[in-house]
């Protein structure tokens, strides 16, 4: 077989701070910004990867939630349970200098972890957990 991730969702709750975390932070590029009924799906990804994009939609676009799922969906996200994803770069300690400087919620600096990976953790604003590993 011959399959690849081609793409992963995230909640977003803040259409313009997802914009600013995603574009201007992390520095992916806007594939496509999608409104439709008052919402709005962002696609982004790292330039040099065209076939992998991360979709910012808005979770209460999923049909057949109830009022109940919402609610816990929201609750999760202010808490950083509910979503995540984890990134690579091959320098985690200049990453996460630029990351700090942009007033990023920090969850985790900097460090080895016991399973052979140096790796942080932020949260977005919507307040995924953002895990970023270093590479070679």
């Amino acid at each position: 077989m011959d399959i690849k991730i081609h793409a992963s969702f995230l909640p977003h709750n803040d259409p313009e701070a997802a914009l600013a975390f995603y574009r201007d932070t992390l520095g992916f590029e806007v594939r496509n910004d999608v409104g439709y009924e008052g919402m709005r799906w962002i696609t982004v990804g790292p330039a040099d990867q065209p076939g992998t994009s991360i979709v910012l939609d808005p979770p209460e676009a999923h049909p057949g939630l109830t009022d109940d799922e919402r609610r816990t969906i929201a609750e999760m996200m202010a808490k950083g349970t509910y979503a995540g994803i984890v990134l690579a770069t091959k320098d985690v300690d200049g990453t996460f200098a630029r990351l700090e400087a942009s007033g990023a919620e920090i969850m985790q600096e900097p460090i080895d972890q016991p399973y052979g990976v140096r790796d942080c953790a932020v949260r977005d604003p919507a307040g995924n957990m953002i895990r970023i590993q270093q590479v070679s």
